[in-house]
């Protein structure tokens, strides 16, 4: 495994960017808030560019609203008139519309001016939570993460007892809709009274409600987020949210921590059914032993193919260490492992090369690939490579329909992985 670079990237710019903004990381975690309504603090363009990004990657009518700060505003207004006037004219437009939670999140723009997102909170009835979320630092993924760890900060109450059965899921950025419920689902077969923090497998689903799109229809709500303080155990999945669960255990010391990388492939999932089983001190349900068969199976019946075969893969720290992982559980070669942003997590990844880049520099790798997974914005580059075979993973994905409903995880999801990846392998190998 070698570095190519420590937390600095290696030029001055990027050339077909697979990095996005903090602010859209931060987007997508309040949609997971039943009721909350994002509010980004920024120029309309940025509100503008994320709207469109998440209803295209979704196929779902997403609103972002923004309080529209414009250059004279930028240099005259103090940053409170712009966000109690934005909050103003959108009750007066939407007399109907009545968000649990107003959740701002801030751009470059807005940090650089220094607006006082805190004491604006002092003037607004509803509740609020702000997070700094500059675009000139950090990526998609940090976004999220500060956010769910400011929604702790602000909105969780303190606690001193815990219920045994009861357990929050923090899930990465990366993780799908359904890949969040299957999460939940396995934690409640085990009998724990499960919360994710945000919760997207009931916002983002594909499932239409009656005035889809103005606020979340689904997610976990303002006050299941207040009594989050009382859990017995809070689970982490990614690196990226480990100081969201730092946050949670200053609420309430006697919560305990488990955290994993990620939840892909045979290794990680016995690690972290394993300790659901220590916890209960119950056996798994006779359909997770089955699928854990099925998952041996698929390692078995793909390694021919992916063993034999050199990958390409680019996204977000925390997608990267999980799908690394599974591919290497099964003999694949991982050429280059192409990140948006630095972080620690990517020490863990097993590759000949681990760097944070863009497609430019991926595409230095193509050549020796039969497999790139990425990103949608890879397609229009591999289309002049004929021996190369694509999967789209990260955002955005604008190729392909239900994208809320791939799932990865677990053992049901990793079978599911392999087989996708082998047999658009076998497709491109038998093809040239």
């Amino acid at each position: 495994m070698e570095f190519s670079l420590t937390h600095k990237e290696h030029k001055p710019l990027q050339v077909n960017p697979i990095k996005h903004s903090q602010p859209m990381g931060s987007t997508l975690a309040f949609l997971g808030v039943k009721g909350c309504m994002p509010l980004m603090h920024g120029a309309q363009g940025c509100a503008s560019f994320t709207k469109v990004f998440f209803t295209r990657h979704f196929n779902e009518p997403i609103a972002v609203l923004n309080t529209s700060v414009s250059d004279i505003t930028a240099v005259l207004d103090g940053g409170d008139y712009s966000i109690l006037m934005a909050i103003e004219n959108i009750q007066n437009k939407e007399k109907n519309l009545k968000p649990s939670m107003i959740g701002l999140h801030t751009t470059g723009l807005t940090e650089t001016k220094g607006d006082d997102v805190r004491g604006v909170g002092t003037h607004i009835e509803i509740p609020y939570v702000f997070v700094n979320t500059p675009d000139y630092e950090g990526g998609m993924e940090s976004g999220w993460a500060l956010t769910v760890t400011a929604m702790i900060e602000q909105l969780t109450d303190s606690a001193t007892e815990v219920k045994a059965n009861k357990l929050v899921l923090l899930p990465h950025l990366s993780m799908q809709p359904i890949e969040v419920e299957k999460i939940k689902s396995l934690c409640e077969d085990f009998g724990f009274e499960t919360y994710a923090l945000p919760d997207l497998s009931t916002s983002l689903d594909g499932y239409w409600e009656e005035a889809q799109g103005k606020l979340a229809n689904g997610g976990i709500g303002v006050d299941e987020i207040r009594a989050l303080g009382d859990c017995a155990t809070v689970v982490t999945i990614g690196h990226s949210m480990k100081k969201s669960a730092a946050a949670l255990q200053k609420k309430n010391p006697l919560i305990k921590h488990l955290h994993f990388d990620h939840l892909m492939g045979l290794d990680g999932c016995d690690n972290f059914v394993a300790q659901l089983m220590k916890i209960r001190h119950t056996q798994p349900e006779p359909l997770m032993k089955r699928w854990r068969a099925r998952l041996q199976d698929a390692m078995l019946d793909s390694h021919f193919l992916i063993g034999s075969s050199h990958f390409v893969i680019t996204g977000e720290p925390d997608m990267l260490t999980g799908m690394c992982a599974l591919i290497r559980s099964v003999g694949g070669t991982i050429d280059a492992a192409v990140s948006t942003t630095f972080s620690d997590a990517l020490h863990t990844i097993d590759a000949e090369k681990v760097f944070v880049g863009d497609l430019e520099d991926a595409r230095l790798f193509f050549d020796g690939a039969d497999m790139v997974i990425s990103n949608f914005h890879s397609e229009r580059i591999l289309h002049s490579y004929h021996n190369t075979a694509l999967v789209i993973r990260g955002f955005p994905n604008y190729e392909e329909l239900g994208n809320q409903l791939k799932n990865d995880q677990l053992y049901e999801g990793s079978a599911y992985f392999l087989f996708e990846i082998a047999n658009a392998l076998r497709k491109v190998k038998h093809e040239h």
